[in-house]
């Protein structure tokens, strides 16, 4: 997750070339530390750093991700490796804050955060004491805008859009729920979040084992947990259990597990990966689709390909259209 953020976003304002955020991050001395429990105030860390703990670090197609267990599981880690590139790499204006690489837009999410305060954005005017006396001590520390534009990412990347306990994001601490949201209510932080993060989710989203059904890319009102993997473009099923992989409008790249699957890449430019050599597998056009084995156990197992424009083997890639396989 933290090489997707530090990844280029070219043509952005401050994001397209990423490469001093890293450098100041690694001089600043950035640590993530990953902690076993809850941050229940009885785990608190020996080590100076940014705190992640085991009960916010949700995997896609788990449980607590299908589910959108935000009393239990709450899903923090887009939420805490940010403060850590924020407070490390990107700076902040707080009274004890590192060098940043970034000043003129640690001055513009400043802004966006002023704005949105002044505005009663976030926090909203329906917060509760105990959020008021929370957005006291972040002034204290130093660190309101760290919190800020962390409720606009989670919201920016659908992270709040299933909660139906809240009209707002991040509990309802935060105007916006959804990214449509955020453009309309925020657009101040829109504009932030536009000069420096991608709209998509880049890294590759490993899909838990243990899942089995459809795991969508594509919004699904009726399935929730798609206002997340909406914005993923890339997933890989893990583990053998039957399971299919439905895409989205981005050039997807998408990977089956040792079960049988079905992959459809629906819109976009869509890559099919396969870890062996092709001599390794039956390869078979039906149509419109194609049905690979692999002959290798626990591996790759048995697919069928549907809208997918690209297959690509550990020693060899191929294009297929129109019913036709050919070799790039």
């Amino acid at each position: 997750m933290l090489e997707f953020y530090l990844s280029d976003l070219p043509g952005s304002l401050y994001g397209s070339d990423k490469t001093s955020v890293a450098n100041t991050m690694a001089d600043n001395g950035a640590k993530l530390l990953l902690l076993n429990g809850s941050d229940d105030g009885t785990n608190s860390p020996t080590l100076d750093g940014q705190p992640l703990y085991d009960t916010e670090l949700v995997v896609e197609g788990t449980t607590a991700y299908i589910n959108n267990d935000y009393a239990n599981h709450r899903d923090a880690a887009f939420e805490e490796i940010l403060h850590l590139m924020h407070d490390y790499g990107i700076g902040t204006s707080g009274p004890w804050a590192a060098p940043g690489a970034l000043p003129l837009f640690t001055a513009s999410i400043d802004t966006a955060r002023i704005n949105a305060m002044t505005n009663s954005l976030w926090p909203t005017a329906s917060v509760d004491t105990w959020v008021t006396q929370w957005i006291a001590e972040l002034k204290k520390e130093g660190s309101l805008s760290q919190e800020y534009l962390a409720s606009v990412i989670d919201s920016y990347y659908g992270y709040w859009g299933a909660d139906t306990t809240n009209q707002g994001g991040m509990g309802g601490i935060y105007i916006a729920k959804t990214r449509d949201d955020v453009t309309a209510k925020d657009p101040m932080g829109m504009s932030v979040v536009n000069e420096f993060f991608n709209p998509v989710v880049t890294y590759m989203a490993r899909i838990d084992s243990k899942f089995e059904g459809d795991f969508s890319l594509t919004f699904n009102i009726a399935s929730p947990y798609t206002h997340k993997s909406q914005y993923l473009v890339n997933a890989q099923l893990t583990g053998s259990l039957d399971s299919n992989l439905i895409g989205n409008e981005h050039n997807n790249t998408l990977s089956g597990n040792a079960g049988t699957n079905n992959i459809d890449g629906l819109a976009g430019l869509d890559t099919a990966v396969f870890q062996g050599k092709y001599q390794e597998y039956s390869v078979n056009v039906l149509g419109d689709s194609v049905l690979v084995q692999d002959s290798v156990s626990d591996r790759n197992g048995l697919v069928t390909l549907s809208n997918i424009e690209q297959l690509t083997f550990s020693d060899k890639a191929f294009e297929f259209t129109t019913g036709n396989l050919t070799e790039k």
